[in-house]
């Protein structure tokens, strides 16, 4: 199986509708959802829609297929990851902007509770 029958389009279709154009929707959509502290469920649900949007947009401007179920599976993975990669990462930055004296930073996507009992925390 080539990667034209898998994507159902090219692979530079694929990396620029699907990864700039799409990817960038799914971010700021990520983005939005956790400024607004909405459930992670609603980024998945919305990143599908945008998959749905990505398959029409590349059967409509590129001749791509527009009924591959594995090019919409993997259009609509791409997009799940980094609509939840914006999330979590927002959210994190939320977490700590918004409550300094609960939380600091731990990594990228991740929070952790402040020790009262450690000076030094």
């Amino acid at each position: 199986m080539n990667t034209v029958s898998l994507l159902g389009t090219s692979i530079w279709v694929f990396l620029g509708m699907t990864v700039m154009v799409m990817g960038f929707a799914a971010f700021m959509t990520g983005q939005a959802l956790a400024n607004t502290w909405k459930p992670l469920w609603q980024v998945l649900l919305y990143c599908v829609l945008l998959g749905v949007v990505d398959r029409f947009l590349t059967f409509a401007l590129f001749e791509g297929e527009l009924l591959s179920v594995s090019g919409y599976l993997v259009d609509t993975l791409v997009l799940v990851a980094i609509g939840v990669f914006a999330f979590r990462l927002r959210q994190a930055r939320k977490m700590v902007s918004q409550y300094p004296w609960l939380y600091r930073r731990a990594g990228l996507f991740g929070w952790r509770s402040i020790d009262p009992g450690n000076p030094g925390d």
